[in-house]
């Protein structure tokens, strides 16, 4: 029930020496604040970097040849071999668990140089030869057109997807892309899609709206490449990791490809999802800084508090010895100083939190008049369960503010509290 003498005589209490109170309640705000702050920047670090993510099955590895380092069954050192067509399969029967198995061929980049014509312009492009399901494993968006589907796969269409650098320096500005032909290494292909990447890639996005890509069996019948297959990406299920799965994968390469069994050199791989839970873990330290920082500045303010009310406690000496006389509990004489402690608290906390929030949404206002390309800091924000562990500090330190003080207060004797002066 309401006690409105109580909460006058409170806010009399705090009132009475204002500049004191604003001093000690700033304490309070202040580490409300930079605990949110924190936290904020954390998640805003956290959405950028996960960004670079977008349109990836993180849940993937990427897996190539390389040379051997042990000899193996009469079979020399340093020996070089090619995965297969027949491997795709192999891989597909040996580990239900890979949702994705997308076999690639490359030409240009590191490959080399690739030679693109259309009438009198020539450019070098990267050019990739995939299987449909490279789309959800990549950071791209079709923007017109399609991608490679399987009857392209089944029938060898010279057909191709390219992006926008591609279109910006072989096709005029207002020319229609689409059923128009692209000479790669002297054959031709008619172009049915045309996409966009995603993300940054690594910093690197403009670079990869320069790519080409056909399908996989087109490549290695229009280039000469037989059944070799340059590289693979494996994505497992949702239910599964591709981490755990990786160390068979890699084994049974080695077998199908006569390697020794403890050759590490000889499959080179890459695990996305080992790196992505990398990031994870790095994202979780920062909001335990974050936490932990905040924590101890907000306890700064909660001993400044404690201080002071101690302060105020002894200046009320007599007047706690006065209503003790008159028959006040100790447990009124204790709510009393814990409910001015938690008062203090929880407005000074609010208005931090307000603060707080409100500068948050001002940054979000000016990042959303900023391009997101490439940015590595989006949408710094605080979701609603942190705001509520905020106000459960703020209700504890309230009380740890307020306990030393009120038991001073309830074990200062009447007849001792009458006689100070």
């Amino acid at each position: 029930m309401f006690d409105r003498e109580k909460w006058n005589e409170i806010i009399e209490a705090l009132t009475a020496n204002t500049f004191r109170t604003l001093l000690t309640a700033f304490g309070v705000f202040w580490g409300i604040f930079i605990l949110v702050i924190l936290l904020a920047a954390s998640n805003g670090l956290e959405n950028g970097i996960k960004k670079g993510f977008d349109g990836i099955a993180t849940n993937t590895m990427f897996m190539w040849t390389q040379t051997t380092s042990k000899p193996y069954k009469g079979l020399p050192k340093t020996r070089t071999y090619n995965f297969k067509n027949s491997d795709v399969d192999a891989l597909k029967q040996k580990f239900p668990d890979l949702l994705y198995v997308s076999p690639r061929n490359q030409l240009g980049d590191f490959d080399g140089v690739s030679n693109v014509i259309r009438g009198t312009k020539t450019g070098a492009y990267t050019i990739y030869g995939d299987y449909p399901e490279l789309i959800k494993q990549e950071q791209m968006d079709i923007i017109k057109g399609r991608f490679v589907n399987q009857q392209d796969i089944l029938l060898r269409r010279k057909v191709t997807i390219i992006g926008q650098g591609v279109i910006n320096e072989l096709y005029n500005k207002v020319e229609e892309v689409l059923g128009t032909y692209i000479r790669i290494n002297g054959v031709n292909f008619m172009v049915v899609g045309v996409y966009k990447t995603k993300g940054n890639n690594n910093g690197n996005a403009e670079q990869a709206q320069k790519n080409i890509f056909i399908p996989f069996t087109t490549f290695q019948q229009a280039f000469n490449f037989g059944d070799k297959v340059g590289w693979m990406a494996l994505t497992a299920n949702d239910d599964a990791s591709i981490t755990k799965l990786k160390p068979g994968i890699l084994a049974f390469m080695r077998e199908r490809h006569f390697i020794h069994p403890d050759d590490e050199r000889a499959v080179g791989n890459f695990d996305l999802f080992e790196e992505f839970q990398k990031v994870q873990d790095l994202f979780m330290v920062l909001k335990f800084i974050a936490y932990f920082v905040g924590t101890l500045v907000l306890l700064s303010g909660i001993i400044g508090i404690s201080n002071i009310m101690l302060i105020v406690v002894k200046e009320r000496t007599k007047e706690i010895g006065i209503r003790r006389a008159l028959g006040a509990t100790p447990g009124a004489i204790r709510s009393q100083i814990l409910l001015e402690a938690i008062f203090l608290t929880i407005i000074a906390g609010m208005f931090g939190i307000a603060v707080a929030t409100g500068l948050i949404a001002t940054l979000n206002m000016i990042l959303s008049t900023m391009p997101s390309e490439g940015m590595m800091f989006v949408n710094p924000s605080v979701d609603l369960v942190v705001v509520f562990i905020a106000l459960l500090i703020l209700v504890g330190s309230g009380l740890l503010a307020g306990f030393i003080p009120a038991q001073t207060a309830i074990n200062v004797k009447p007849i001792e509290a009458l006689r100070t002066e």
